[in-house]
């Protein structure tokens, strides 16, 4: 009876780890898509300046964010 309870026990954990894991989850294809044609244009055009380095590196980050599964 015991070795039930544990197993029931462990597989009710498991359970909840995994749902946990895929609702954490951030990724989105479309602000992926978003993200990735901000990067492209912003570095065509971006200042020399710590300002705008500071703006790529959030959009870099948002990209990863978005754009892993």
């Amino acid at each position: 009876m015991r070795l039930f309870i544990i197993t029931l026990m462990l597989l009710t954990l498991t359970l909840n780890l995994e749902a946990m894991q895929t609702t954490n989850s951030k990724y989105d294809a479309r602000l992926c898509k978003v993200f990735q044609t901000k990067i492209l244009n912003y570095e065509k055009n971006m200042r020399d300046d710590a300002y705008a380095k500071t703006t790529l590196e959030s959009y870099k980050k948002r990209a990863k964010i978005f754009c892993t599964k």
